[in-house]
């Protein structure tokens, strides 16, 4: 018969060395992988990462009862300067300079003085973080939730309207402040849309499909729902993941072309703020449409560059007549829900728009012109545009 081998005990000091030096290898190996993920995170990394908006959070002022005179924030998102410059220069002259504040997102570095901009309202109203924007990229959100960020620290500012540089007034300043003030709600196109492929399935379980929203990039909100846009934290890590644009068509690459025109496409700005407010549960407390007036391009053709574009107005486009149809609108029809938005303030019958897009400077001359936003002398507008 075989001799049965001996087992040796292990010592128990040893037991306790190995579970000690695995302990350490454990907890040196969580420390690095927490420092790659940091690393190499968008989030981190990006200019409104979760310390800037910690940043944000702690030089806000949260007044939920202000009961000084309360301010509009103009907030315009430019590509440099403000081309109709001269237009608001009238708007803003006939108001009250404790009603409103400016504030611009342009280029980095671009600087709004004498130099740059025709009016003294937007000297120096630009802002000092802006980033690099492109169109249909998560940048285009990103300096959106800067400008309110900015806003927000003024805790007069009670209303935040987001502008392009393409942006008219359709009244003067004084019934647009008293349409704004009337409402305590915001005002963000928001709704659904079945034909939409933009939605990108990975963004499931953190965004569910149901709550998916599309709407109109130019809002205008109260001051808890900026907030919210500002606090977020959850919506804008996947949209920066998952909501890209597909690059434009390019037929000299060849095959390569092709195969880039199968990725999945995605505008961020049609789609952040609204989503974002169906996930916060604030579609009860908002208007869903838009208080700024365009006129969509829907060509047929999918190989036509101008397709689902906004129309720039020139100047024979804005007759009397035409603004006039345009200021009569009251109601909004969502064929995608067979909804029609009816355009009131509390229970007053009001007209849907205060703001149109895209107006050339002729157009914009015109409107000045016939003194839409404010009385205007002829002569004024020679000395202001030399």
């Amino acid at each position: 018969m075989s001799k049965k081998a001996a087992v040796v005990p292990v010592p128990v000091r040893h037991v306790i060395w190995f579970g000690w030096k695995l302990a350490v290898f454990l907890s040196f190996a969580l420390c690095f992988c927490a420092l790659l993920r940091l690393h190499f995170s968008p989030e981190i990394s990006s200019p409104t990462n979760y310390l800037s908006r910690a940043r944000w959070r702690s030089r806000i002022p949260r007044y939920n009862n202000f009961n000084g005179a309360p301010k509009i924030a103009f907030l315009f998102l430019a590509r440099f300067n403000l081309p109709l410059d001269f237009l608001w220069s009238s708007f803003f002259k006939n108001a009250d300079t404790a009603n409103f504040s400016i504030y611009i997102h342009s280029a980095p570095g671009f600087v709004f003085d004498e130099s740059t901009s025709r009016t003294h309202f937007f000297y120096n109203r630009q802002l000092t973080d802006s980033i690099q924007v492109a169109w249909g990229e998560s940048s285009m959100i990103e300096a959106e939730r800067l400008l309110l960020a900015n806003a927000l620290e003024d805790p007069a500012n009670q209303r935040f309207v987001l502008l392009s540089d393409s942006c008219v007034p359709l009244y003067n300043f004084s019934y647009i402040y008293r349409y704004l003030m009337a409402s305590p709600r915001s005002f963000v196109d928001s709704f659904l849309d079945s034909k939409d492929g933009r939605y990108h399935p990975k963004m499931s379980p953190a965004i569910p499909r149901n709550k998916w929203r599309k709407g109109s990039q130019w809002i205008s909100l109260i001051r808890n729902h900026a907030e919210a846009v500002v606090d977020d934290e959850v919506v804008l890590p996947v949209f920066k993941k998952f909501c890209k644009r597909r690059p434009p068509l390019d037929t000299s690459k060849g095959k390569l072309n092709n195969k880039l025109q199968k990725q999945h496409n995605c505008i961020p700005d049609e789609h952040y703020v609204p989503t974002l407010f169906a996930m916060s549960g604030l579609e009860g407390e908002i208007e869903q449409r838009s208080l700024t007036y365009t006129l969509w391009n829907q060509s047929a053709t999918k190989m036509d560059n101008k397709a689902w574009h906004p129309v720039t107005f020139n100047y024979a486009d804005v007759s009397p007549n035409r603004l006039r149809e345009i200021k009569d609108i009251n109601h909004i029809y969502y064929e995608s829900e067979s909804r029609t938005e009816w355009c009131r303030v509390n229970t007053t019958s009001v007209p849907c728009f205060l703001f149109a897009r895209k107006f050339s400077r002729g157009a914009a001359m015109r409107l000045l012109s016939e003194g839409v936003v404010a009385p205007f002398a002829a002569s004024s507008l020679l000395g202001n545009l030399s």
